[in-house]
């Protein structure tokens, strides 16, 4: 079977299909049984085959899949973590300190006078 995109307007069954087949291709290219994967995960290999086969389970099982899969850190591909909002960048790049406190610049001062 080909690979398949998986687009915005896929519909839920199809994507859920082709996560299935994706995890199944993982396991298979670590010479994993369903067994030895569900037992690694924590999981029944009923559940195990429900993910393979695009069916719904709780999201718990798919993570701890990925991680046993080695997959895990992906996760910042699909989910990326938010970016601040330009204005919330100004705010922060103007409370953003700018000088050293005058307390500081004196004591330098006074150690150059010193020498």
């Amino acid at each position: 079977m080909a690979h398949s995109e998986v687009q915005n307007h896929t519909p839920d069954a199809v994507a859920l299909r082709e996560l299935g087949r994706r995890l199944a291709r993982h396991r298979l290219d670590r010479d994993l049984s369903q067994a030895a994967l569900a037992h690694e995960a924590g999981i029944s290999r009923r559940t195990l085959v429900r993910l393979e086969s695009g069916q719904s389970t709780q999201l718990t099982n798919l993570l701890r899949v990925l991680r046993v899969l080695g997959l895990l850190a992906n996760l910042d591909r699909l989910v990326p973590a938010p970016r601040p909002s330009p204005l919330a960048q100004l705010e922060q790049a103007e409370r953003a300190r700018r000088r050293a406190s005058r307390r500081a610049g004196r004591g330098t001062r006074e150690r150059e006078d010193a020498e």
